[in-house]
């Protein structure tokens, strides 16, 4: 059974679902980097009022801060864990990688659900998230093409990645991904 799990794949896709899922069905620690930045804007932080300006003019939080709130929450778990829209680009991979390695906690798999961007917009827009209209949508899911799709490869070059429709229902998708966690 894998422990070391990353979801890939575009904002709406339905990482945080399955890594949910996935997390209590395991008792895998699930760490969501929206939902860490987000915890850090609801603390209206010094930092939490950066992330927030950042996030409403549609960009991304920088690289080096998100490493170092991921790196103290995986630092003291060994019972398995599952990042969620985290790394977003080569580089950020690359950093993890790095951070893995220290911790002896490497990657085992990487699911990337893969969904049309039709599909991903009336799903965000339903959400109904403050931060999500279609211009800011849109915008996200440029960026995301941009940075996170050559990490696809990345993860396929290293025999990590795992395909999954995520247009389906998300049960059929959960037990899609069980299967391949043996």
């Amino acid at each position: 059974m894998k422990k070391h799990i990353l979801f890939l794949g575009a904002p709406g896709a339905g990482k945080g679902t399955q890594a949910e899922l996935l997390s209590q069905s395991n008792s895998y620690l699930h760490l969501s980097t929206g939902e860490l930045l987000r915890k850090e804007i609801e603390m209206d932080t010094s930092l939490g009022k950066q992330v927030k300006d950042i996030i409403n003019k549609g960009k991304l939080v920088s690289d080096d801060l998100v490493l170092k709130i991921v790196r103290q929450n995986l630092d003291n778990n060994n019972k398995g864990w599952i990042l969620d829209g985290y790394p977003r680009n080569l580089s950020q991979a690359n950093s993890l990688n790095q951070v893995l390695i220290e911790l002896n906690q490497p990657l085992e798999i990487v699911f990337y659900l893969d969904i049309p961007e039709e599909v991903l917009i009336k799903r965000l827009l339903l959400r109904g998230r403050k931060d999500d209209t279609e211009e800011t949508i849109r915008t996200r899911f440029d960026i995301y093409k941009k940075t996170t799709e050559p990490l696809i490869k990345y993860f396929k070059d290293l025999s990590l990645l795992e395909y999954i429709d995520a247009d389906r229902d998300f049960k059929t998708i959960s037990s899609e991904i069980k299967q391949k966690m043996a």
